[in-house]
């Protein structure tokens, strides 16, 4: 009994290279007896021909035939990704163990002795067959868990990007109810998205950590939500009552965005929270100071500031962006991570080109 294989016909196929015509056709019948069919070569280059196009279940290899040799076809046949599972088995005179482990060597998996018995060939070939069937079976199973794992990973990504969208989508709802808040917020959330994706980018953070920053970004200050309007639109200075509740949408920034499980808001409550604190700690809400505050924060700190510099606001005007710009860089050390400060003037061209075409309204 042959177990099926993996093509269209339930019979194994068995390769025979014999350069004896009367010793090819004798196994070819007892092969044929036990509903074996069978590719036959008379050489070494037919035999690998008949290989290649037939793709035989096992190969039975005379050692002497002109042209190529059994151990050069047995090499050439492992050395072939389409029939290097293909079972070998040599069939020689030599008794010499030298040849015997020069067949091992090229590939042979048994050997049979000429004359040959067909009692022994036939249980060799039996046994041989069946390995190869359950090998066959083996990777064929092999393929359909790596297609099945390809499939639910292809499933896992499809919904972790739904999750991804689903979660920027908020953020832009978010940003926008702030926008209804404050006209100024929603170019300005653009720009400084972009801004700290470049300055992130430049500080050599991985990329993937930097796109988490930028979509983050225009969530930096949800928390004027909580402002009231005759302080958040106010149009001179404020007073000192009227500074500290205007401080506090930072932490009610935070605590919106708080206790999520999504990367992006999580980085999000970290530069709400944070993007008011100063390298020097005289920042505000916590008045962190140097590394104690988040780096998402401190790159978050200067795009804000750069960005406000350059936009009017009701209390002040406009300033040109290559003159905010060097405010900016006034501040390193100060306001500013130094580290920070300098991957922004790396990037000064870049961020002033972008600025040029942002829509800044300096009227």
């Amino acid at each position: 009994m042959w177990l099926v294989r993996r093509t269209d016909s339930d019979r194994p196929i068995v390769l025979i290279a014999d350069d004896d015509a009367a010793s090819r056709r004798l196994i070819e019948l007892w092969l044929e007896g036990m509903g074996v069919r069978t590719l036959a070569a008379a050489d070494g280059v037919g035999a690998l021909a008949l290989a290649r196009a037939g793709l035989p279940d096992l190969a039975l290899l005379d050692v002497m035939m002109p042209g190529l040799d059994g151990f050069e076809v047995a090499r050439e046949l492992k050395r072939d990704p389409a029939v290097c599972g293909t079972p070998i088995v040599m069939i020689t005179s030599l008794g010499d163990v030298d040849d015997r482990v020069r067949a091992l060597d090229a590939g042979a998996d048994d050997f049979l002795s000429k004359p040959v018995d067909p009692a022994e060939l036939q249980s060799r070939v039996r046994s041989l067959l069946k390995t190869k069937a359950l090998g066959d079976r083996l990777r064929e199973h092999e393929r359909e868990l790596e297609a099945a794992v390809e499939a639910k990973t292809a499933d896992l990504q499809a919904a972790l990007d739904r999750a991804e969208m689903a979660t920027l989508d908020t953020i832009q709802r978010l940003s926008r109810a702030a926008e209804y808040r404050d006209e100024a917020t929603g170019a300005h959330i653009t720009r400084v998205s972009h801004y700290a994706y470049v300055i992130a980018r430049g500080l050599g953070e991985p990329d993937a950590w930097c796109r988490t920053v930028m979509h983050a970004m225009p969530m930096h200050d949800v928390g004027k939500i909580g402002i009231p309007d005759r302080i958040l639109l106010k149009p001179g200075k404020l007073d000192a009552d009227e500074s500290a509740v205007m401080r506090t949408h930072a932490r009610i920034g935070a605590s919106i965005l708080s206790g999520s499980s999504s990367d992006v808001l999580q980085t999000a409550e970290i530069i709400a929270l944070t993007h008011h604190e100063r390298w020097d700690g005289t920042g505000y809400p916590a008045a962190l100071a140097g590394e104690e505050i988040p780096l998402a924060g401190r790159i978050a700190a200067i795009v804000d500031v750069f960005d406000a510099v350059c936009s009017k606001r009701p209390y002040k005007s406009a300033v040109p962006p290559a003159d905010a710009a060097r405010i900016v860089e006034s501040e390193r050390g100060a306001h500013f991570d130094p580290d920070v400060a300098d991957a922004f003037v790396l990037a000064r061209d870049e961020l002033l080109s972008f600025a040029a075409c942002a829509g800044y309204d300096s009227a």
